[in-house]
């Protein structure tokens, strides 16, 4: 039946049900046949009746009134749905058109940077999706990204990058991405890099990353801007591309790679990340520093830090420094001077 406002009453739909066999088989709409055969009411039978003609279901004989012939639903469909598409290919037309029209304006946009302009700041998110998704559709050979705080990634969010990453592994483009080791513990992560590492790609993790990186082909990269904002910086300048590109490589061959199974890897990776919190305790790093740098939440870090507090006997950061330095666990892992400086002043972007 066709859609109205308010929501369709079962009662009528039985009856139009029980009304539409009826015709099918007597050809008749004729109020009081139809009552008596279907024991319906026979005002319920003309509101019944109407209801199906303006569904295109019945086709009274403009001969007789009383005559009717039931209509096969996919025709009966069929004329309901073309004026629909109708209007969806005047609306395809004039997307076309926008498209176009504003399209010639396109060259006097990019004309007012420079050939050797290097850098371009995008301010809005709709904006750096737009940028995204051109340079996803140009790319010819090799994705590159860093995505710090794998472990709270948005399940909606992850979808639409999973049905990105899939048309470019498809077109044969190689994507090799980066993540914190608490991305192997959230299961919509985990769903993620099955789905695409069937198709082609690559992840691995790592306890610390450098920061928020998508680059293309060695020639395009977006970095986050520094207020925090959704914005993003797009860097064309190829050496400081290649520079980045370098960083990159550096920690991918480093970091563990991202195993699907549940099981395979985590005790490693848990007992990394439980040293790697008891070096930056040891180096003065706050709570909210420490989640950064290990892409977890707060309230995960801090659970850590209890955890570990209790395991060494302190009662204080400075106890849980001496013990732990006392024990050699300070020792194990890479320089942590200047952690804070930087994790202070960097910004997360969106990816």
């Amino acid at each position: 039946m066709q859609k109205s406002d308010a929501e369709p009453d079962p009662k009528n739909a039985d009856a139009d049900i029980d009304v539409y066999g009826w015709v099918l088989e007597h050809r008749t709409v004729d109020e009081e046949a139809v009552a008596a055969g279907t024991g319906l009411d026979p005002v319920d039978v003309c509101r019944s009746v109407e209801r199906l003609r303006a569904s295109r279901l019945l086709h009274v004989s403009p001969a007789d009134p009383s005559v009717a012939f039931a209509v096969a639903p996919d025709t009966a469909a069929e004329q309901l749905v073309a004026p629909l598409e109708a209007r969806i290919r005047d609306q395809q037309r004039e997307i076309s058109s926008i498209r176009e029209d504003l399209g010639r304006f396109l060259p006097h946009y990019l004309g007012r940077r420079s050939t050797g302009e290097s850098l371009e700041v995008l301010a809005s998110l709709e904006d750096v999706r737009g940028a995204l998704n051109r340079a996803s559709l140009n790319c010819a050979t090799e994705m590159l990204s860093s995505q710090p705080g794998g472990g709270s990634r948005v399940p909606e969010a992850m979808q639409e990058a999973l049905r990105r990453d899939e048309t470019m592994l498809e077109r044969g483009i190689s994507i090799r991405t980066l993540y914190h080791h608490t991305a192997r513990f959230n299961g919509p992560s985990q769903a993620y890099v099955a789905a695409t590492s069937a198709l082609g790609a690559q992840y691995r993790t790592a306890h610390e990353l450098f920061g928020r990186l998508i680059a293309f082909d060695r020639e395009l990269a977006f970095i986050p801007v520094a207020d925090g904002s959704w914005g993003a910086v797009v860097i064309r300048e190829p050496s400081t591309v290649a520079y980045l590109c370098s960083i990159f490589d550096q920690t991918w061959d480093l970091a563990s790679p991202f195993s699907a199974a549940a099981g395979q890897g985590l005790e490693e990776v848990a007992r990394e990340i439980h040293e790697t919190i008891i070096r930056l305790l040891g180096a003065g790093l706050k709570d909210e520093a420490i989640a950064r740098r290990l892409g977890m939440s707060l309230r995960t870090a801090r659970r850590h830090i209890a955890d570990i507090m209790q395991e060494l006997g302190a009662g204080s950061r400075f106890q849980a420094g001496v013990a732990a330095a006392a024990r050699g666990l300070l020792d194990r892992g890479p320089d942590t001077e200047q952690a804070d400086e930087a994790e202070e002043g960097g910004a997360v972007a969106p990816s």
